[in-house]
Parts: C-alpha cells; sequence; structure tokens
C-alpha cells in the first residue's frame, strides 16, 4: 500500500533517522523514495545518504516537490518559522505525519494555512528495529483512507495504536520517553558488572536476554507484575535481598514520578508552543 509513496523528511535527527531505516530495514520503502532535509548540517544528510541510499538536499522546494507524505521530524523549538519556510511548498493533496512533541494538529494546520489532513505521530526509536510502540491521533481533515495510510506506514516499524489528541502528553511520557527510561534502568545494571567482577560482555548479554525473557513473559501470562515477580522471590533469597533495596528505596514511586513529571512537561511545551493567537480564530 505504502511501497510506491514518496516520503519527505522534514528533519534528520535520530528520530527521523529510526523511522525510515525501519522502513528500509523492513523493505516497505524502498531508499529512493525517502527524501530527507534539515536546515544546517549538511554532513549529517550525506552521512544518511551513504548509510541508506536515501535521497537528500538542503532545498525544501526540492524535497517537498515530490512528497505524497510529509513528516515533520525538525525539532518543536521555533516550529513558527520552520513551518513558515515550508508551508508554501505543501499542499492540500499531501499528508502531512507530525511526530513533535506538544505540537498540536490545530496549531500546525494554522501554521501550514491550509487543509491538508494532519495526523500526531508519536513513535520511538525502537523503530529502527521494527518494534516500536506508535501512537497516532488524527487532526481535523484527516479521513479513513489517511489513517490507513498512517497505520500501513507505522505498522512498518512496530505496532499502532489510535489515541485521542488530548491523550498524547500521557503517552509521550510512557510510549515515547519511556525508552530512556529503560536504557538508564539498563546502564545501572551494567555497572553492576565490574564490581561483581563478570566479564563484561558476558555479563551485558546476560541482563539483555533477561530483559527480553522477562518481557516476554509478562507478554504471554495472565498474571500481574506483582504476581510473576513474588513468585521469583523466596523468603531470605537473593531476590528478596535485592527487592528490599527497590522498596526501601521507594523505587516504583521514582518511577511513577519520572512518568507524571514526563506528561506534566509536555503539557507545559504543547501550552507553550502550541497557542493559537485569539485574533486569528473565528
Amino acid at each position: 500500500m505504502i511501497q510506491n509513496y514518496k516520503l519527505a523528511f522534514i528533519g534528520a535527527g535520530s528520530m527521523a533517522e529510526a523511522i525510515f531505516s525501519g522502513l528500509i530495514n523492513q523493505k516497505k520503502v524502498s531508499p529512493e523514495n525517502i527524501y530527507v532535509t534539515n536546515r544546517q548540517d549538511e554532513e549529517r544528510l550525506h552521512v544518511l545518504q551513504k548509510k541508506y541510499g536515501v535521497q537528500v538536499s538542503s532545498s525544501n522546494e526540492q524535497i517537498l516537490a515530490k512528497a505524497d507524505i510529509v513528516i515533520l521530524a525538525m525539532k518543536p523549538t521555533g516550529i513558527k518559522q520552520a513551518i513558515q519556510s515550508i508551508r508554501s511548498y505543501t499542499s492540500e493533496n499531501q499528508l502531512i505525519l507530525s511526530v513533535l512533541a506538544g505540537i498540536t494538529t490545530e496549531y500546525i494546520s494554522y501554521l501550514l494555512g491550509h487543509k491538508a489532513p494532519v495526523v500526531r505521530v508519536m513513535p520511538n526509536t525502537s523503530a529502527a528495529v521494527g518494534s516500536s510502540v506508535t501512537v497516532i491521533s488524527p487532526g481535523e481533515h484527516v479521513n479513513d483512507n489517511h489513517l490507513k495510510v498512517t497505520e500501513s506506514l507505522l505498522k512498518a516499524v512496530g505496532i499502532v495504536k489510535q489515541v485521542k489528541e488530548k491523550d498524547l502528553d500521557s503517552v509521550t511520557a510512557i510510549a515515547g520517553s519511556g525508552p530512556a527510561y529503560m536504557y538508564y534502568l539498563v546502564e545501572g545494571m551494567f555497572n553492576s558488572l565490574d564490581e561483581l567482577q563478570l566479564d563484561r560482555k558476558l555479563g551485558e548479554e546476560l541482563i539483555l536476554e533477561m530483559i527480553q525473557g522477562s518481557v516476554d513473559l509478562l507478554k504471554s501470562t495472565n498474571q500481574t507484575p506483582k504476581e510473576v515477580y513474588l513468585n521469583v522471590k523466596s523468603p531470605g533469597g537473593t531476590t528478596e535481598a535485592g527487592l528490599n533495596v527497590l522498596e526501601n528505596q521507594q523505587f516504583q514511586e521514582i518511577i511513577k514520578d519520572c512518568i507524571i513529571k514526563a506528561a506534566e512537561r509536555s503539557k507545559e511545551i504543547t501550552k507553550e508552543m502550541s497557542t493559537i493567537p485569539k485574533s486569528t480564530i473565528t
């Protein structure tokens, strides 16, 4: 369904790379149909071109003229100037996908100045290996066909769930930012290996396989996480000793506070950066 579409990525950061590399790796879109641009870093574009075979240009006009789908993947800061610089090269015939945290579809439509369908999408960097959890939220001018195309595109890099736009701030804190929390946890586990006097390579492999196995078990059982870890814990055993440290340090409260803070920040960004001037609202 999506193989013949031409995709233009406005922004060449890690999220853009994760998405188009996933599409290429899954053989869903050929590199010849993927166009990438950014405002300043031409060296970055050359690296991506050499690595993936994608089409690159520092010219927004050249990139957008060929695009069926436009993916807004630039940094949210300066979004007003960024979209105003491309708006004359976009049209209502293009599907606009935005990975910009905190920027509403309404505000993007306002900046574009026309009724192109806009869908907010929140993938994560696991898209690069086809394992993203991506949530999507359609804007006012999106129809069922636009949603089918969006889902078809993003299912190539993982699972896709549709949510209401008002829930995106909360979802961003989990599905969007969540991988970073997991990497931080894994880093802490890696850091224990030297003190344990374990071979670094062996220890890291064991940790990653343990995490994968734990996820697989949780996905295959009807038990709650608490029931699962209580099954592992024995009175006076090693698991209990470790869990006691986590409980004493209120580890679950820390994780909860981390996620809530991320959601609050997403709401702040939305308020700061997606406010439409009242004089333009009719």
